[in-house]
Parts: structure tokens; sequence; C-alpha cells
């Protein structure tokens, strides 16, 4: 099997965090992957960009979705998660979470963390 990325820029609390790292766990267990390692980025690695520059409309989306809420300690990072498995089973996770991440179709609606696919 060969290592793949799933990386994923989220705008989320501690809370937020983990609910998105078991949406993952879940998806790659139900498809036999194995999760090799899990970090959260702030910064990227060669440059000078940092995850808050690089996902900046998240934060803007949240506070679009959530006019006068503070956004608390959320903050835009980048979840990246290793996997061993094959493209196809690499693929069918990766869709499964983003499905999962905002399941309410294409109708307006507020994702409970906003995300964008890297």
């Amino acid at each position: 099997m060969r290592t793949r990325t799933l990386r994923f820029g989220l705008y989320a609390d501690e809370q937020g965090l983990a609910w998105a790292r078991n949406l993952v766990a879940v998806a790659a267990g139900d498809r036999k992957a194995r999760i090799v390692t899990e970090s959260v980025v702030h910064t990227f690695p060669g440059g000078d960009l940092t995850t808050a520059d690089a996902y900046e409309h998240l934060a803007e989306q949240w506070a679009w979705e959530n006019p006068g809420q503070s956004s608390g300690t959320r903050e835009a990072v980048e979840l990246r998660v290793h996997l061993a498995c094959s493209l196809r089973t690499w693929r069918a996770v990766r869709k499964t979470v983003i499905s999962t991440l905002c399941p309410e179709g294409t109708a307006p609606h507020v994702c409970r963390v906003p995300w964008a696919a890297a």
C-alpha cells in the first residue's frame, strides 16, 4: 500500500477540529484505510505562507454566516492525514469526508466548520 495524504483547510476551534478528525477516522476505518500520521499545520513548509493567509476566506465565511457572533478560539488550520491505502480507497475516503463535513445538500445553509479541500 502506498501512503496518500488528505488535506483539509478548516476554520475551527478545538471541538470542531476534534469533530473533523473523527470524521476522517470513521471514513478511513469504514474503508479499511490505515491512518499513518496526522498533523495540524499552521504554516506551510518552505515559505512564509500561513494557514491563516491561505484559508482567510474560511474565517470570512464564518463571520458572514454568523453575524455578530464571536469567533472564539477558532483559527484557520490545515488538517493533514496520511493514509496507507489504494488510490480508489483514498478517493472514497476523501469523498465521504467532504460530504460529511457539510451534508445538507446544495440549498444555502451554514456548515458546522467552514472547510476547503486542499
